[in-house]
């Protein structure tokens, strides 16, 4: 069994930006490779990993997840996606437990705001005023050059009396609503921040009650990590987790594990359905269940009717 970490979160950072500020140190294998902490966001009570370098740490350590982001250049479809990397409950857990991740609490946006935030909202504000007298006066331009142009067509030499006449009405009536207004949207940036105001929305305290066996899930993913396989969902195949022998990118799944206490007891029609259902799928069936010191698995596989 692994060892439970009692490191908090601060010393978690701490460690991280301390191998940070090791980089490019050398070892007698090579450079030294940094393993930075993986930030832990919650969308109520759902683990979200949004740095592409932490999505990455996750993948080395054997913590799959899913994409459940939309490609900004692609977001008219679902075929492929981006971050951020969901994770189980179990991943999540298993990572805060070995000290590989670190929950980033909700913030409250009304403690830290200050001084700073009120003066960009400010500069933001006075740049949008700036912008709207710019566009107005180019859109009055634009109109006087298009009655010129409509008068000129019309009659060949008109007056200039006639024309200023024209020209003042015009100045007086132009309207430009703000709502017209082009407003610049950003769609890229260099990197997402931990500010305030994105911790506050992206994470929320799991108050959220565990589900009835979810801790059965727990043990048996964490003994399954250890001994070496990979993980995901295996609710398409009705059971808890599908198990891979390495990354899935690589290996077909061989087992489908159900999670089940170790005193409950499981009717025997339901023992056939799985095992049927693994047959289908040319997959293993696992019943695995928590005992004291280990988990219990027994494997299921179906041989057809007698």
């Amino acid at each position: 069994m692994a060892e439970q970490s009692s490191s908090t979160a601060p010393d978690l950072l701490k460690r991280n930006l301390d191998e940070r500020e090791g980089e490019g140190e050398t070892t007698e294998n090579g450079p030294k490779k940094i393993r930075p902490v993986i930030g832990i966001n919650f969308c109520e009570s759902t683990p979200l990993v949004w740095r592409a370098a932490e999505v990455k740490a996750a993948r080395e350590r054997g913590i799959i997840g899913s994409l459940v982001g939309s490609l900004a250049r692609q977001p008219r479809q679902n075929c492929r996606l981006g971050r951020p990397l969901e994770l189980t409950e179990e991943e999540g857990r298993l990572l805060e437990e070995i000290g590989e991740g670190v929950r980033i609490p909700p913030i409250d946006p009304q403690v830290e705001a200050g001084e700073v935030d009120r003066e960009r909202v400010d500069q933001y504000h006075a740049d949008l005023d700036g912008t709207f007298e710019e566009q107005k006066a180019l859109a009055l331009e634009d109109r006087k050059a298009c009655l010129l142009r409509v008068m000129s067509e019309k009659q060949n030499a008109p007056s200039d009396s006639s024309l200023l006449s024209r020209l003042d009405d015009l100045q007086r009536s132009f309207s430009f609503p703000r709502a017209a207004m082009t407003v610049q949207l950003c769609t890229a940036s260099a990197g997402l921040q931990y500010g305030p105001e994105e911790r506050d929305f992206l994470s929320a305290s799991p108050s959220v009650p565990r589900e009835r066996g979810s801790e059965t899930r727990f043990l048996v993913f964490r003994d399954l990590r250890q001994r070496g396989f990979c993980l995901t969902s295996a609710g398409k195949f009705g059971g808890d987790f599908l198990v891979y022998p390495g990354d899935p990118l690589c290996f077909h799944a061989h087992f489908i594990a159900v999670c089940l206490d170790l005193d409950e007891c499981l009717p025997v029609s339901d023992v056939l359905t799985v095992a049927r259902l693994g047959s289908n799928v040319k997959k293993t069936v696992l019943l695995c269940s928590p005992a004291e010191e280990e988990v219990l698995y027994t494997s299921l596989q179906w041989s057809g009717m007698i």
